[in-house]
C-alpha cells in the first residue's frame, strides 16, 4: 500500500490531485491517508509522529510524506528504506527518526525529473510519482546519498514538546511511553497531570496523561476543556 503524510489540510485540491497521480501511476494498489494535517511546516514535530506511526504498517509500504517549508529550495529529494519501508519526501529531517531508530537503512537521492515539475508542488510532480513506482517494485530512481544534508542528528531521541493536537483536542508529544519510567507523571503549563488509563475514570474537564496502544505518551483532558496531548 501507499500512504500519504502530509500537512495539507483537509480543503483543497492538494491531497486529491496526489491520489490522482497514484491512481493513474499505480492502478489497485491502495493509497492510505494516515496524516493530512500533520504540523503546518513543521518538519522537525511531524518526523516524531511518522516514526511512531509508521510502525503499524508492514514491510514494503511505501510513505508518501510532504512537510516541505523548502519545497523549491535547496533541500535534497530523497528515498529512505528502512526496516523494509520506503519513506519518499524532502529531505529536510523529516526522516530523522525514521533512520535513527531503524535497524537496518538506506536513502538514495531522487535522480528521476518529470517533464512538467513546478516549483511548489513536488508532492504531485515529483514525490508521488516516485511512491507510484516504488509500490509498483521498481528499484529507487537515484543515486546512494553521500551526504547528510538530510540528517538532523542535534534533535534529541525524544521530544518533551506537543508536536500534535487532534480534533478531540488530544495532544500529543514526541515522548515515547517505553522510555518514561514507572508511574511517570506529565507537566504542561506548571500543572503535573495524574495518570489515568479510560477518559471515564476521571471527572470531565481533568486533564491526565495516558499512554496509549500506539506506545504514544498523552496529554489527555475529558469533557469540556481543551486537551494537551502527546505523541511519539
Amino acid at each position: 500500500m501507499i500512504v500519504l503524510f502530509t500537512d495539507f489540510g483537509l480543503h483543497g485540491p492538494y491531497t486529491g490531485q496526489m491520489k490522482a497521480v497514484l491512481h493513474q501511476m499505480a492502478p489497485g494498489i491502495p493509497a492510505i491517508d494516515l496524516f493530512s494535517d500533520a504540523p503546518v511546516g513543521n518538519p522537525k514535530a511531524s518526523a516524531y509522529l511518522l516514526a511512531v506511526y509508521a510502525e503499524w504498517f508492514p514491510a514494503g509500504t511505501v510513505f508518501l510524506c510532504v512537510v516541505d517549508p523548502g519545497v523549491g529550495g535547496t533541500r535534497p529529494s530523497v528515498i529512505v528504506e528502512a526496516d523494509g519501508r520506503w519513506y519518499v519526501g524532502p529531505g529536510n529531517g523529516l526522516f530523522e527518526l525514521i533512520q535513527r531508530r531503524a535497524a537496518e537503512t538506506l536513502s538514495w537521492d531522487i535522480d528521476w525529473k518529470p517533464e512538467h515539475l513546478s516549483a511548489s508542488f513536488h508532492g504531485r510532480d515529483l514525490f508521488a510519482p516516485v511512491a507510484a513506482m516504488l509500490a509498483r517494485g521498481e528499484r529507487p530512481p537515484g543515486r546512494p546519498r553521500l551526504d547528510e544534508a538530510d540528517r538532523r542528528r542535534d534533535w534529541p531521541e525524544d521530544l518533551a514538546e506537543i508536536v500534535y493536537i487532534d480534533h478531540f483536542g488530544n495532544a500529543m508529544t514526541g515522548l515515547r511511553a517505553a522510555r518514561l519510567p514507572a508511574g511517570a507523571r506529565l507537566a504542561a503549563a506548571d500543572r503535573v497531570l495524574e495518570g489515568a488509563t479510560t477518559f471515564s475514570s476521571r471527572p470531565p474537564g481533568t486533564a491526565f496523561g495516558m499512554r496509549t496502544l500506539t506506545d504514544l505518551s498523552r496529554l489527555l483532558s475529558t469533557k469540556g476543556a481543551r486537551t494537551a496531548n502527546s505523541a511519539s
